[in-house]
């Protein structure tokens, strides 16, 4: 085991500790409430990050959470998802021609009892 040969000296030590040294933390002030909240962090007093509500603390929280999470899709219901958008689209072409249709006749209709 290494053991030094000689004891070091009170200038040397403080040389090596003079960098070992507590700094201040960085503050910014919350948009929302205008309290002192450490940077990074949520506010600890309305409970709000970078504008939106994250903690129990803000008013909103209940109806945000559920709003923001939105549900995970794997490709495979996204493809499914796709089809069913394909399906709905050629039902709304279908029913628009058909509607047209039926127009066409009714106006041929009232043409013939005006007649």
């Amino acid at each position: 085991m290494a053991v030094p040969k000689k004891r070091t000296g009170h200038s040397a030590q403080g040389k090596r500790r003079s960098n070992w040294k507590a700094t201040k933390p960085e503050t910014a002030k919350c948009p929302n409430c205008g309290a002192t909240v450490l940077a990074h962090t949520v506010c600890m007093s309305c409970g709000q990050y970078k504008g939106k509500v994250v903690s129990i603390k803000a008013a909103g929280y209940a109806e945000e959470a559920e709003a923001v999470k939105p549900a995970k899709k794997s490709s495979k219901s996204k493809k499914a998802e796709e089809s069913k958008v394909e399906e709905v689209k050629a039902e709304a072409t279908e029913e628009a021609k058909t509607e047209e249709v039926a127009e066409v006749a009714e106006a041929k209709e009232e043409e013939k009892t005006e007649e």
